[in-house]
């Protein structure tokens, strides 16, 4: 059986975004695949659903973790579904997954995201989402990218 890793980055939004936002998910999303790294996130719509997009159209790896139980709740770019059952909960997981975190947008869940991963002293990048404090402000999905890998 042949084994292969791949570094993920997490990437936290909301379910529901702005055009804007879905545009600057899917380029980050096409930028970590150029460098090789896969996604996780939620996967479901909105943020999650343009990150995929990107990185599916570059052949990279992506893995959604699903609140539910249900397989069909996974935008159609997941290519690894994971239906956790754990509500909200699986905020947490989602923080943790990845070697780092890039947040665009979001509400409330997008903030406990990024809460967890900067207890747990992970590297957070920021496109038009919280301004708080541990979370580098980037200017575009380039320099989110970087500031998140720089740390690999």
């Amino acid at each position: 059986m042949k084994h292969f890793r791949i570094p993920l980055v997490s990437i936290i939004g909301g379910a529901e975004c702005t055009p804007a936002e879905a545009a600057l998910a899917e380029e980050v999303g096409r930028l970590l695949a150029r460098r090789g790294h896969g996604v996780v996130c939620g996967g479901r719509g909105g943020v999650m659903a343009a990150v995929c997009k990107g990185v599916d159209q570059m052949g990279g790896v992506t893995v959604g973790l699903l609140p539910g139980e249900d397989d069909s709740e996974a935008n159609p770019w997941v290519q690894i579904v994971i239906p956790t059952g754990l509500g909200e909960a699986r905020n947490a997981l989602v923080a943790r997954a990845g070697a780092g975190v890039i947040a665009i947008g979001g509400g409330y869940g997008t903030l406990s995201e990024i809460a967890l991963a900067l207890k747990w002293r992970q590297r957070v990048a920021g496109l038009q989402t919280w301004e708080i404090d541990g979370v580098y402000r980037a200017s575009d999905p380039e320099d989110a990218v970087r500031f998140v890998l720089a740390a690999q």
